[in-house]
């Protein structure tokens, strides 16, 4: 049985090697589906999204304790309800199979911390129509509920 990259530990990349071409790395991304491939195939990228800060602020502490125990560290940025995670291997000025070990573990840690995102638009709108079945049941300030607004995550998250 292959062993799926979330499975797998970095490697010590010591330099000396290429990194990955594009070909390579969209191999690999089929394991990553939601990072995206950035700088010419030389960085991966994701903004995960999350409730409030203390979530992104436990998400990226979680991260850089993998990252600590992995040996391999990425560029984060965070702030109120998000936190981008940005993987590249400085050694090979590029992208290694190490990158792809920690991104589907990094996207392990916001699952196992507040579930999947949703992603399918089709999923999107059936939430939205099922809250817009129940809204008449709902008031605020005495006054019934008539509208409900669904927010479209951002590309590429």
């Amino acid at each position: 049985m292959t062993e799926t990259l979330a499975e797998k530990t970095c490697v010590p990349c010591r330099g000396g090697i290429p990194p990955l071409t594009r070909d390579e790395a969209q191999r690999l991304q089929a394991q990553a589906p939601d990072w995206q491939l950035a700088d010419d195939a030389h960085r991966i990228e994701r903004t995960f999204r999350f409730r409030n800060f203390r979530e992104s602020l436990t998400f990226v502490q979680e991260v850089g304790e993998l990252a600590e125990t992995e040996g391999h560290h990425p560029d984060i940025s965070f702030g109120w309800g998000y936190a981008t995670v940005s993987l590249s291997t400085k050694k090979i000025k590029g992208l290694h199979e190490n990158d792809y070990i920690m991104a589907t573990r990094s996207t392990e840690s916001s699952i196992a911390r507040v579930g999947p995102l949703i992603t399918s638009s089709e999923t999107r709108q059936s939430i939205a129509n099922q809250a817009r079945s129940v809204m008449p049941h709902f008031q605020t300030d005495n006054q019934p509920v008539t509208q409900i607004t669904v927010i479209e995550p951002e590309p590429g998250s």
